[in-house]
């Protein structure tokens, strides 16, 4: 017995240094990482830097926003190891070497001031994609009066952006159009078009869910309110279009496919060539693709199918 238990006590000694110094190599792992690109995957990106460096305390991670177009140039241009794209890689991105790695999920949606004189009426009757294409592609729509069949004769201040980004080409791409086709004043940044249209009481815009909503209480931004689509363009905003009140409320409706995609889209890590040469990269993709997609939701965003993060994993390889 007294044999058994000292064999016993050998293995567990054995295991434990083997434990001791795996967890030690981990924590050698040292570089450093730098990110650039869309508003969308900035606070998600933040977050998932912070719990990889809990475990790797040696890398270093940079991040910064700039809008999707800013990412992309930058990881394609060498400014970057990983650029922050909103949306579809273009073709002659991937001939320029773009490698893009898709590692969440998200949404666009239209926005309007808290202290809009018919907000009552227009989150009843919601946005008709027509009345939307009207707003921002032909212009033919100028008050609130022809956008949402209110009774006002004032007129919309429409808002765009002026930074190339995911988010304008996601809501462009619903009107099957592109970002330049966009009419209206043009504002740099996720916060900045959030904070324009909250200050105007006629104004109209589009967000990232995540600038839309308050990540900590899921509720609407304060000022802010989203503008509910009316998807079977019936007028009126049915009990299962409603799903707007919170942001848990928009992410399962975005997730079971009701919400619309676009602007609906999927987010991506684009990088300049495979980056699976590049040990610290690697490690950290493979971790967002893995334990990192724990964090995901109660960041506001969507996770991709097991299938698909499979597949994307197996880029790395």
């Amino acid at each position: 017995m007294k044999r058994i238990t000292a064999s016993t006590i050998i293995i567990l000694v054995f295991i434990r240094l083997f434990s001791l110094q795996e967890t030690y190599c981990q924590a050698k792992i040292t570089g450093q990482i730098s990110i650039s690109g869309a508003f969308a995957l900035y606070p998600m990106a933040v977050k998932w830097s912070e719990e990889f460096r809990k475990i790797y305390p040696d890398v270093r991670i940079d991040i910064s926003a700039g809008g999707a177009g800013k990412g992309i140039a930058d990881a394609l241009g060498g400014m970057v190891e990983i650029g922050m794209v909103s949306r579809e890689i273009y073709t002659e991105e991937l001939n320029k070497g773009a490698f893009p790695i898709a590692v969440t999920k998200d949404a666009v949606v239209a926005v309007i001031s808290e202290s809009n004189p018919a907000l009552n009426e227009i989150l009843i009757r919601g946005l008709k994609k027509d009345a939307g294409n009207n707003i921002w592609i032909t212009g033919k729509f100028t008050t609130w009066a022809q956008a949402f069949g209110v009774k006002s004769a004032t007129p919309i201040h429409i808002y765009t952006r002026s930074d190339a980004c995911g988010a304008a080409e996601m809501w462009a791409k619903y009107f099957g159009k592109k970002q330049e086709d966009l009419l209206g004043v043009g504002v740099f940044g996720d916060p900045g078009l959030a904070q324009a249209v909250k200050r105007d009481p006629l104004g109209i815009g589009f967000n990232n869910i995540g600038y839309a909503y308050d990540a900590k209480t899921k509720l609407q931004v304060k000022g802010l309110r989203v503008v509910p689509i009316d998807i079977n363009n019936n007028g009126k905003i049915d009990d299962d279009e409603n799903f707007y009140t919170t942001m848990n409320d928009l992410i399962a409706a975005i997730a079971s496919g009701k919400y619309p995609s676009p602007p609906a889209r999927e987010l991506f890590f684009v990088c300049k060539g495979n980056p699976k040469n590049n040990k610290v990269l690697t490690e950290f993709i493979k971790w967002v693709l893995s334990d990192g997609q724990q964090f995901v939701y109660e960041a506001g965003y969507i996770s991709l199918p097991k299938e698909k993060i499979l597949s994307e994993r197996k880029k790395l390889e």
